[in-house]
């Protein structure tokens, strides 16, 4: 008999729910609270310690070799369009 889909997403929660004893600031011993549940300054302790994530890099297209995408006609131009 499998478990329904309440009671898998409740134990999931609870184990994603972050405590005091998961904290960066509590395992190195730099929080100042004494509170048993955790603080709007929860860090998680993971390996690379207070970094955060890699944003993605911003990549520049290169400069069209054709020149301008569009330029208007010089006067020259326009004079000889509408001569005739």
């Amino acid at each position: 008999m499998h478990p329904s889909p309440d009671a898998r997403t409740r134990s999931r929660n609870a184990a994603a729910a972050p405590s005091c004893d998961g904290c960066f600031f509590r395992r190195h011993m730099l929080c100042a609270l004494d509170r048993g549940e955790p603080c709007a300054t929860f860090r998680p302790d993971r390996e690379e310690g207070l970094r955060p994530p890699r944003q993605m890099a911003f990549a520049f297209r290169p400069e069209r070799a054709t020149g301008t995408p569009f330029a208007f006609p010089t006067a020259q131009e326009q004079a000889r369009r509408y001569a005739a």
